[in-house]
C-alpha cells in the first residue's frame, strides 16, 4: 500500500547514513525465528535521503526519546545481525507504516534536494558580507501582504468601513487606476488609530494560522548558512511591516534589519505617516539610506525587485515571474527555481 510522506505517494524510503550517533536497545531481546527484529534508538544522523522512486535529498536528523527514526524501525530477520558498527555506507531501510505521529514533535529534520544544494553552495562560494532579500515569492510561495490584507479584513482587525473603502480600492488598482506604491502605502496606513501591539498579535495570528508550510526550505537553509557565515542579512519588502517581521521570525532575521512599508507611531498606535514604501526603486533607496554598505548579493522574485537586483554585486532571481526571468536572462543572472516550482 503507498503513502505519502513530505509530500510525495511512496512504497518506499532509502537513507544512505554517512554518520551517525547512538545508543540502542532491542524491544524484544528473547524474539523467537522469524520474528521481526523491532530496535529502539536514539539517534543522530546525516546521510542521502531516497524517496520513491528517486527522489533523492540531503538530510539531518536528531531523536530524542525511545521511539527511534521515524517511529520504530523494523529490521526483518536474516542471516546476518543488524550492527550499528556497519561500514558508513550502510543502507538503512524503513516502510512507510512504521511512522508514528506520536514520536514526530520529537524528530527534526531537514531535506534538501540535490540541486537545491548546489545553489545553497554557489552563493556560499561567495562569501557574502552583505545580503538583500525580498520576501513575498522569494523566500516563501505566495504574497503574504496581500494575503493578509484579505484575512485582515474578514477577521476584523479594521472597522467594516475601512474595510469595504479599501476593497474598492484595491479593486481599481487590479484595474490599473492605482500605483503599485500607492497601494502598497495605503495597506499600512489604513490601520491608522490601532496600536502596533494589536498589529503584531494579527500578523502573527495569521502567519500561523492563515500562511504556515508557504516558506522554501533551500532559501530557509541559505538564510540559516549565510547568518553562520556572519554575513548581515536585510529583508527588504512592500508589505507591512508587522507581516515581514512575523515571517523574519523563522529565518532568524531581527527585526531592525527589516526594511518594509511602514508607518511612524503616535506614542503606541499606528498613524497614517508613511516612513517607506521599498518597492521597485525603492528597495535599493531604503538600501542605501538605511544599510549604507555595497550589497553583495541580492534575492527577488518579481520586476519590484529589477533595481535591487542591479544594485547588487550579484543578483540571483529566485521563483521569478516571466518578466523578471526575461530580464534575468538578458542581464545574465543566476536564475533558480525552488523546488516545485519550475514552470
Amino acid at each position: 500500500m503507498r503513502r505519502w510522506f513530505a509530500g510525495f505517494e511512496i512504497a518506499e524510503v532509502r537513507l544512505q547514513i554517512s554518520d551517525w550517533t547512538h545508543s540502542l536497545e532491542s524491544c524484544h531481546p528473547e524474539r523467537s525465528e522469524g520474528t521481526p527484529r523491532r530496535l529502539i534508538l536514539m539517534m543522530s544522523f546525516k546521510g542521502i535521503l531516497t524517496i520513491g522512486r528517486g527522489a533523492i535529498g540531503r538530510i539531518s536528523c536528531s531523536v530524542r526519546g525511545a521511539a527511534g527514526v521515524f517511529g520504530i524501525l523494523r529490521f526483518a530477520q536474516d542471516d546476518k545481525p543488524f550492527s550499528l558498527s556497519a561500514p558508513r555506507s550502510t543502507i538503512a531501510h524503513f516502510a512507510p507504516h512504521t511512522l508514528s505521529s506520536k514520536c514526530m514533535n520529537n524528530v527534526s529534520t531537514q531535506i534538501i534536494p540535490v540541486t537545491a544544494q548546489k545553489f545553497i553552495e554557489s552563493v556560499l562560494r561567495l562569501r557574502a558580507r552583505v545580503a538583500a532579500f525580498d520576501c513575498d515569492g522569494t523566500l516563501w510561495s505566495g504574497d503574504a501582504g496581500e494575503t493578509f490584507f484579505a484575512w485582515e479584513m474578514k477577521r476584523g482587525v479594521v472597522s467594516p468601513e475601512v474595510g469595504t473603502a479599501m476593497r474598492a480600492r484595491y479593486a481599481e488598482y487590479k484595474a490599473g487606476k492605482v500605483s503599485e506604491d500607492v497601494m502598497c502605502g495605503e495597506m499600512v496606513t489604513m490601520h491608522k488609530g490601532l496600536t502596533e501591539d494589536a498589529m503584531m498579535q494579527a500578523a502573527k495570528e495569521f502567519m500561523t494560522s492563515s500562511f504556515p508550510g508557504r516558506v522554501f526550505p533551500e532559501m530557509r537553509e541559505l538564510v540559516r548558512q549565510l547568518h553562520a557565515q556572519g554575513c548581515e542579512i536585510w529583508a527588504v519588502s512592500s508589505s507591512n511591516e508587522w507581516v515581514i517581521r512575523a515571517g523574519m521570525d523563522e529565518f532568524g532575521i531581527p527585526h531592525d534589519r527589516i526594511l518594509a512599508a511602514k508607518v511612524q507611531l503616535d506614542g503606541s498606535r499606528v498613524s497614517d505617516r508613511l516612513v517607506r514604501i521599498p518597492s521597485g526603486p525603492g528597495k535599493p533607496k531604503a538600501l542605501r539610506e538605511v544599510v549604507g554598505k555595497n550589497i553583495d548579493a541580492a534575492f527577488g522574485n518579481s520586476r519590484w525587485d529589477t533595481e535591487m537586483l542591479a544594485h547588487a554585486k550579484h543578483a540571483f532571481a529566485v521563483n521569478p515571474n516571466p518578466d523578471l526571468e526575461a530580464v534575468a536572462r538578458q542581464q545574465g543572472w543566476t536564475i533558480y527555481f525552488p523546488d516545485g516550482t519550475q514552470r
